[in-house]
Formats: structure tokens, C-alpha cells, sequence
């Protein structure tokens, strides 16, 4: 990397759009120079629904990140997220290519090309090819095989695929933003890297980041990726909630949630009473907190079951050493982490971006866990391909450009 490299993480969520930028050394320190948020509009679930309306939530993120940087912006790590997102898991087999058998960069990058030869619906493409580890010649368990002697290469490897239109919507809707797009990343694994320490990830953890539209989920295991998912459901339900079940307009209950909400009935007093204005804004009525509790805790609760399923699905309930760590706004809610070690009988913790320089009380917080994951995935990217001169676990600008192409020859 350059002496003082500049990064921009954008997290472009179904409640907000957030753009941070970082300034990072040789040394790689992170230092946060500048933070943009705006309210989103445009997004349903994590998915893009209006061009228009989000391309203006993301030149006003943008806008204000820059005043504060005093830079300008011209490209950025994008998160993704949705229901439409779609993992498995696949292998990869080749023969070392050398005569001395010694595994070079060209041995490993075909690895991972020949994980990726799997029956692909025709409207979903891969964003990720993620290796969890490598095999050679029947020996398992290696990270880096590159230098390695062997005849025969496996690799283990997390697939994520996503709709070939939401990510070109979502595309069409950053450059015209007015910034090019150098990396995609599914939002689970951003925001993992902002706030899984090393031990969690080879223990085997599970990250939760509960947003606004979607939950979502990263499941690690022996310092890898084990499983991905998205649930389409997040804050916004809680709101919804709120609204239809005390009565009181949707603008009002997210402050109400905001100011007011907890997620665990115990803790309600039972004296006491919270004022809603009414639908309508006729006036106001009073319900007592632990209503308001309830309906918080019972929606959370339905949240954490549909995790808990998937992940029993999944065959992953085992791996949990490491514990669960929430991560997203919702996680802020008082009583969450004790709603979540009941529902899912293990530690829970809530997880907060650490490690970073410059500006750092403003985006210590799991709010901004996603943005800053993905400027830590960018410090990745650019050292792979620095040093490697392959693409592993992150979806490259020459991706971006296969997906303009596809669409253009389309029209």
C-alpha cells in the first residue's frame, strides 16, 4: 500500500446509507477521516426498489463525507445484502502444474475457479468464492498452500451467490451516485471483520447483524467462513410492530423504539406508563412500558427463533465455542443480550468496530460495524492483489465490468 492510502466503505442499508473513509499507512493503521449518513430511501429489505430515490440517499452520504475528509470521493467497497442472496459450499480439485510440484499462485487461483464450476441458475451470479482451506495430497487443514510441494490441490470453499438484477440495480444505482464501485461484499462478512476478534473466528462464532430491512448472518469456523445467510426481516419489523399494535404512527414508534424500547418484559416497571401520539395526530394516549416491552421482546424473540432454525438446518448448532456476537443497530436495544443467551443457550456479546485511529468515537458503534468491515476488506483486497495477484474472497472491479458487459450485450 501507499504511504497514505484513502478507503470508503458504503454501506447502503434499508434504514440509512453511511459512508465512512479512512486514511491507512504502510504500517496498515486505520484512520477514520470522514462519516456520511443519510436516511435511505429507495431500498425495501436490503434490495434496491427506486434508482432515483437511492442514488439521492447516496450522493447526500457521500457529500457529507466528503466535507468532512475533505477529499473526494471516487470509489468505494459496497455491502450487499437481501433475500436474495444464496450460499453453498463447494470443492475444488486440480493437479499441481510444476515439474518440481511446487504449488504456485497459478495452482491456487485454478483451485478456486474449478470450486466455482457448479450448476448456476441463469439469474444468479457469484459474488464471492471464499477458500476456508486447502488439501494436498489427502493433508487438510492449510491456509496458504502457495510454496507448498504437492501433486494434488483441494480446496474447501464458501460460495455466495446474489440476483444478477438487484446487483445491477444496486451498481446502476452507485455510479450514478457518481463513484465507481471497487469491490462488492456481502454485508455478514463485512461487518465480521469489523467486530470478530481472531479467537472467535477459530473457535467457531456466530455474527448477527440485525439492520433495519435484514438479518444477517456469518457462521465461522476454524478461522473461516463456514455458512452465510440472509433474513429478510430486521428493526423495521419492531417499528411495525409498534406502530399497529400501540396504535401510534410509524415516525413515532421508531423514536418511541429509539428513545423508549427494550426487549426484555422483566424489565419493564410496572408503574410506569409512555405516551403515543395517536394515528391521525389526534392526541395522545398512555400504555404502560411493559406492553411496549412485550410487543419489542416478542418480535426480536421470532427473530432470533428463524436465526436459530437456519442455523440447526445448516448443522451448525455445534460450533459455537466462540459464541454469538450481535452486531447492527437493533442490537442496541437494552435487554438484548440477555433475550439472546436464553434463546440461543450460549454467551452472547455485542460487537463494536475496535482496532481503528482518527474519528473513532464516531463510528465506535455497531451502527457503523458493516461500513467499517468494508474498509477493512478493502486493506485486504488491495494487499491481495499486491502480493498475490489473485482474487480469493472478494469480488474484483473486473467483476464489475463482467456484469456490463453481460447487461449491455443483453440490450
Amino acid at each position: 500500500m501507499g504511504p497514505k492510502d484513502i478507503i470508503v466503505g458504503l454501506d447502503i442499508g434499508t434504514t440509512k446509507v453511511c459512508a465512512i473513509v479512512a486514511q491507512v499507512d504502510q504500517e496498515d493503521c486505520v484512520e477514520i477521516i470522514g462519516l456520511g449518513t443519510h436516511p435511505s430511501a429507495g431500498l425495501r429489505k436490503g434490495i434496491v426498489v427506486n434508482i432515483d430515490e437511492t442514488v439521492r440517499s447516496i450522493q447526500h452520504a457521500i457529500e457529507k463525507a466528503e466535507r468532512m475528509a475533505g477529499i473526494k470521493i471516487e470509489e468505494t467497497y459496497v455491502g450487499i445484502a437481501g433475500g436474495h442472496i444464496f450460499s453453498t459450499n463447494n470443492r475444488g480439485v486440480v493437479a499441481v502444474a510444476s515439474d518440481d510440484k511446487e504449488i504456485t499462485a497459478d495452482d491456487v487461483e485454478r483451485v478456486i475457479q474449478a470450486a466455482q464450476v457448479i450448476p448456476i441458475p441463469s439469474e444468479k451470479k457469484i459474488i464471492h468464492v471464499i477458500p476456508s482451506e486447502f488439501i494436498i495430497d489427502g493433508y487438510e487443514g492449510i491456509k496458504d498452500p502457495e510454496g507448498m510441494s504437492g501433486s494434488r490441490l483441494e480446496v474447501k470453499a464458501h460460495l455466495v451467490m446474489g440476483s444478477f438484477t438487484v446487483i445491477q440495480n444496486l451498481t446502476k444505482s452507485v455510479e450514478q451516485a457518481g463513484v465507481d464501485i471497487g469491490g462488492l461484499v456481502l454485508e455478514p462478512i463485512a461487518s465480521a471483520k469489523a467486530v470478530l476478534t481472531h479467537d472467535e473466528q477459530e473457535l467457531g462464532a456466530i455474527l448477527i447483524d440485525i439492520g433495519g430491512g435484514t438479518t444477517d448472518v456469518a457462521i465461522f469456523e476454524h478461522g473461516g467462513i463456514r455458512e452465510t445467510f440472509v433474513l429478510p426481516v430486521g428493526g423495521n419489523h419492531v417499528t411495525n410492530d409498534i406502530a399497529m399494535g400501540l396504535r401510534t404512527p410509524i415516525a413515532q414508534a421508531e423514536d418511541i423504539k429509539l428513545m423508549h424500547g427494550c426487549a426484555s418484559e422483566a424489565l419493564a416497571d410496572q408503574s410506569k406508563h409512555i405516551e403515543l401520539p395517536d394515528v391521525g395526530g389526534c392526541g395522545i394516549h398512555q400504555v404502560p412500558q411493559a406492553i411496549l416491552y412485550r410487543v419489542i421482546e416478542s418480535r426480536m424473540s421470532e427473530i432470533f427463533a428463524m436465526v436459530n432454525e437456519e442455523i440447526k438446518r445448516l448443522g451448525c448448532s455445534e460450533l459455537l465455542p466462540g459464541g454469538i456476537v450481535l452486531t447492527g443497530g437493533a442490537s442496541l436495544l437494552p435487554g438484548i443480550q440477555v433475550l439472546a443467551e436464553r434463546e440461543f443457550n450460549f454467551p452472547v456479546r455485542i460487537g463494536y468496530p475496535e482496532n481503528l485511529g482518527g474519528l473513532t468515537d464516531m463510528v465506535r458503534s455497531p451502527i457503523y460495524a458493516t461500513g467499517v468491515g468494508l474498509l477493512l476488506f478493502g486493506i485486504e483486497e488491495i494487499h491481495k492483489t499486491e502480493n498475490k495477484g489473485f482474487k480469493s474472497d472478494h469480488i474484483m472491479t473486473d467483476f464489475i465490468q463482467r456484469i456490463k458487459d453481460f447487461f449491455g450485450n443483453m440490450f
